[in-house]
């Protein structure tokens, strides 16, 4: 079992961007140009830092929108559920592997387990050397705790993937020594995680501000346990999840038993973050007269601002643009949105399509629905600016492209630039285009305060029901999206108001990561993963007409509800447990 356990115990993935100009081959590799060593890195506080730095370089690997790549083609979680389709149908991306049910151990990435320990290692290696780095007290403090949340982060990573992981705990293993091949349990899992979260928080401000914006805070660490008892009380993680009856894997996948009060733990844990009175929902009703809801997308524009609770910073870029949006303004095109995510957004009334009293038309689809549609996803007429011009001009995807006389989006249309009808407009800076000259300040979100009151009502409706606290959490959200009327109908059930919640989720924090997971824990994925995913025609004649259309079949095994341990990793210790039925 030497030399063969965890890839990160090789790999020094995490140091490769430090201090390149003194190593070109590695950050603690002594080389013919420098004497950079391990002990040296720890002896000077510049390079201390940076060590600590470039642990956070990886802290948004699992819901990048790039996560999954190869060749030209790119997507991440969104394009592994029902949000999108993949930008390539035949490729054999990781998008595609969960997207047709063919995900196994042998292809599965594996940059959960890989990218987790290697961070992990290093969080261990500097917390063996802080004593040692030439930090004033103050500043020992607080790099302490950083680094304690970034491993409960890391921890947490390998948990929503896997499910029980082995625990290194402070150990810092060489090639020579033996690694443990016990995956620790569930419940130790959590309450490991837990305690660094706490731990964490004594050391921490309650938010970064300035140059230490985007560092870990005591709000960080409140709201990554709040995340973590979420989905610890939630159904695939009880009762034995998926390894319940197969001894050995029951405890380790999940709790062995059902417990209510989980619920309890986690609405406290998420209350204890609102209670800090540090974070609100970014609201913006001004600037743009008649925009209802116009804070949801400027939101997602600004560096700084009242929601972002943990910011995966980024230099000025067009990341997102060059990616997400339409062809004919420089993006790549893909992934795609699905007409199932478009029609999970009611009408600006706050009723359901469905709902016959709801004023919906299918013959004019986009019309007086609920304002977070026109800001997450570009469809059929949407305002989009072009490269050069001063006003924005809309974009009209055509199922018919030889339109007479052409015009500039044809190129975007359905079947041509995209699969479905649609493209992603969440967290786009309406100001900026691939093909174009700047670049936005924008940061991605890793935790906003949304995420945190829909953890709250989540949790508290299902441990004590649709109480008032569940209706003004929901409440908050749906009034800063510009739904009139924004309260949701009195008398609502237990089960009727966990469906209103679940809708929620799925539409404010669309393409955030979090849909991938959330139908996972919630034990549906076998239902939403497992159908027909559609798009949209429009043909434009005479009339304008509207016709849904097949996209692709999606295949979901009862397995996918965890990610398989990598085979190189299970090949490396054959007592390590694979997760159930792979």
């Amino acid at each position: 079992m030497k030399k063969q356990y965890f890839i990160w115990l090789c790999t020094f993935s995490v140091l490769a961007g430090l201090v390149a100009s003194c190593n070109k081959t590695g950050f603690l590799d002594k080389t013919s140009t420098t004497s950079l060593d391990e002990a040296s890195t720890f002896s000077d506080s510049a390079n201390a830092i940076a060590f600590l730095n470039n642990i956070y370089t990886n802290i948004g690997f699992a819901s990048d929108p790039r996560r999954f790549s190869g060749g030209n083609y790119a997507a991440g979680l969104d394009a592994s559920c029902d949000e999108a389709e993949g930008p390539n149908s035949s490729s054999t991306n990781g998008f595609i592997e969960f997207a047709t049910g063919t995900v196994n151990p042998t292809i599965v990435p594996d940059d959960a387990w890989r990218i987790s320990y290697a961070n992990i290692r290093a969080v261990n290696q500097f917390l063996k050397h802080l004593p040692v780095i030439p930090f004033n007290t103050s500043l020992k403090k607080e790099t302490k705790g950083e680094a304690l949340f970034l491993r409960g982060w890391y921890y947490f990573m390998l948990l929503e993937h896997y499910g029980g992981v082995p625990i290194i705990g402070d150990t810092i293993y060489a090639a020579s020594d033996v690694m443990p091949a016990v995956r620790n349990s569930f419940a130790s899992c959590v309450n490991y995680i837990s305690n660094e979260c706490d731990s964490a928080a004594v050391y921490l401000p309650v938010t970064q501000t300035g140059s230490q914006y985007g560092r870990a805070s005591k709000g960080a660490c409140l709201a990554l346990k709040a995340r973590l008892l979420l989905y610890a009380a939630s159904p695939l993680f009880n009762n034995g999840g998926i390894g319940k009856g197969i001894a050995g894997l029951d405890s380790i996948v999940a709790y062995p038993d059902a417990n209510p009060d989980r619920w309890k733990l986690a609405a406290d844990a998420a209350e204890a973050v609102i209670n800090l009175n540090a974070y609100s929902l970014y609201v913006d009703s001004t600037s743009v007269p008649g925009k209802l809801g116009y804070g949801f997308q400027e939101l997602f524009t600004q560096r700084y601002n009242t929601e972002y609770i943990l910011p995966r910073m980024m230099d000025a870029n067009k990341y997102l643009e060059s990616l997400w949006d339409v062809p004919s303004r420089g993006g790549s095109g893909g992934p795609f949105p699905y007409q199932e995510i478009v029609d999970a957004f009611p009408m600006s009334n706050g009723k359901s399509i469905t709902d016959p009293t709801s004023g919906y038309d299918p013959n004019n689809p986009y019309a007086n629905r609920d304002p977070r549609l026109d800001y997450s996803i570009i469809h059929d007429s949407t305002l989009r600016t072009f490269f050069g011009a001063n006003q924005p001009t809309p974009v009209l995807l055509y199922m018919n492209t030889k339109v007479s006389p052409a015009v500039p989006a044809s190129g975007d249309a359905v079947y041509k630039g995209t699969p479905t009808g649609y493209y992603i407009f969440k967290m786009l800076d309406p100001n900026i285009i691939n093909n174009g000259i700047s670049g936005s300040s924008r940061c991605l979100p890793l935790i906003r305060y949304a995420e945190i009151l829909l953890d709250y009502a989540e949790a508290e409706n299902e441990y004590a029901g649709p109480d008032p606290t569940v209706y003004e959490a929901l409440g908050a959200i749906r009034q800063r999206a510009g739904l009139r009327p924004y309260e949701l109908p009195p008398g609502l059930t237990q089960d009727q108001m966990r469906a209103a919640i679940h809708n929620e989720r799925r539409i404010e924090l669309a393409y955030e990561g979090f849909r991938f997971f959330d139908v996972r824990r919630w034990m549906i994925a076998d239902s939403t993963e497992n159908q027909e995913m559609h798009g949209m025609e429009v043909d434009r004649g005479n009339t304008v007409s509207y016709k849904v259309f097949n996209v692709r079949k999606h295949n979901f095994k009862k397995a996918m509800y965890l990610w398989p341990l990598p085979l190189s990793e299970i090949a490396k210790i054959p007592d390590m447990l694979q997760n159930p039925l792979y």
